[in-house]
């Protein structure tokens, strides 16, 4: 069985992570990742479940129960290309909200000029 530290490892370099990085990221200490991946420590659910996300795999591939890194709803997700610079994620994550934002509003744009909102007139 797979023990979190190998997949740990693995999403981090993959990644073109640090140890370092991957810790500021979580908000925890460079120590706590070091022992995570040697299987040292156990991350308590709420780091697995960061980690999870951040590296956008299921918490079952993070722990071994599956061999298949990609949560089931991920037909939505766009991969980011492994250089991208970790400290621009806040940036990235703002700017998928403005297009969120701008979406809905070409949405309610596109329902008010519709046929059919003119025949009610």
């Amino acid at each position: 069985m797979v023990l979190i530290g190998e997949r740990l490892y693995d999403l981090r370099k993959d990644a073109g992570m640090t140890q370092d990085e991957l810790a500021e990221l979580l908000k925890i200490s460079k120590h706590s990742i070091s022992a995570y991946e040697r299987d040292k420590n156990e991350p308590p659910d709420s780091i697995k479940i960061a980690i999870a996300r951040l590296f956008n795999v299921s918490v079952d591939y993070l722990v071994g129960l599956s061999d298949i890194p990609t949560p089931a709803n991920s037909s939505r997700v766009l991969p980011l290309p492994s250089n991208f610079p970790s400290d621009l994620l806040p940036e990235l994550k703002d700017y998928a909200d403005f297009l969120s934002y701008k979406a809905t509003l070409h949405t309610k744009n596109k329902n008010s000029t519709s046929p059919d909102s003119k025949k009610k007139e």
